[in-house]
């Protein structure tokens, strides 16, 4: 699975709202859910994902991975371990020239996620984001939008 040419990391970092994913046993009915990165001084990437568990009420959960960069190229392709020593696939293949859109996919194509700056998105945005999924062999079926309300 190609990744994007280039990502500049420090433009990357900061608050991405999950749109819409193929879920992770862990996120299944999150609400509000938003990935945040941050640049540490080693060059790994410390990253908090919260959201609320099964309503916008629910419980809230808070997970901090740490993202290792493993393509210095195109600081595109990642590690991100939740759990020492295994650093899950983690691959920016889309990213909007204006760093407002990005999905982060992985080469087995079992997890997807479909981020923004913002909460919500244009219908339109939308439908060729989850186009663009499809194109790169994910089966769009599975893909389910992220409650969001703030």
């Amino acid at each position: 699975m190609e990744t994007v040419e280039k990502v500049d990391l420090e433009r990357f970092m900061g608050d991405w709202y999950v749109i819409a994913n193929i879920p992770t046993f862990l996120e299944k009915g999150a609400h509000n859910a938003v990935e945040t990165y941050a640049l540490n001084d080693d060059g790994t990437i410390a990253t908090t994902f919260v959201f609320r568990d099964g309503s916008f009420d629910g419980k809230e959960k808070r997970y901090n991975p740490k993202g290792f960069v493993r393509d210095d190229g195109s600081n595109a392709l990642w590690g991100m371990r939740f759990i020492w020593p295994i650093k899950a696939d983690y691959r920016i293949v889309y990213l909007d020239e204006d760093y407002q859109q990005t999905i982060i996919g992985r080469q087995k194509r079992d997890f997807v996620w479909i981020m923004s700056r913002t909460p919500t998105i244009d219908e339109s945005d939308y439908e060729r984001l989850v186009k663009f999924t499809g194109s790169i062999g994910y089966d769009v079926d599975k893909i389910q939008r992220v409650p969001q309300r703030w």
